[in-house]
């Protein structure tokens, strides 16, 4: 079987005879999705408490940055404009 990307529809490989599988109807469809999150939920490693710190750290410390980067170049373009338009006082 090969899965026919556009529609998502499961069709027979070309050359075969495989008959289609048959359609579930949609409550044996919702109760397929359900068991498929709760077998993707059950692959999920939650970080430790030291792992969560680190990474917690590592964000906030590139988000400092970011911010400071921002500044700075706010800093000198508020320059380069009163400079360039030569506005009194700044």
């Amino acid at each position: 079987m090969v899965q026919d990307e556009p529609k998502g529809e499961v069709v027979p490989a070309e050359g075969t005879t495989a008959p289609r599988e048959k359609k579930l109807n949609v409550f044996a469809r919702i109760a397929l999705f359900v068991r498929q999150v709760f077998a993707e939920l059950r692959k999920v490693v939650t970080p430790t408490r030291q792992e969560l710190l680190k990474y917690t750290a590592v964000v906030l410390g590139f988000v400092v940055v970011m911010m400071a980067l921002v500044y700075g170049l706010d800093v000198l373009f508020v320059w380069i404009t009163s400079y360039v338009f030569g506005v009194p006082g700044a």
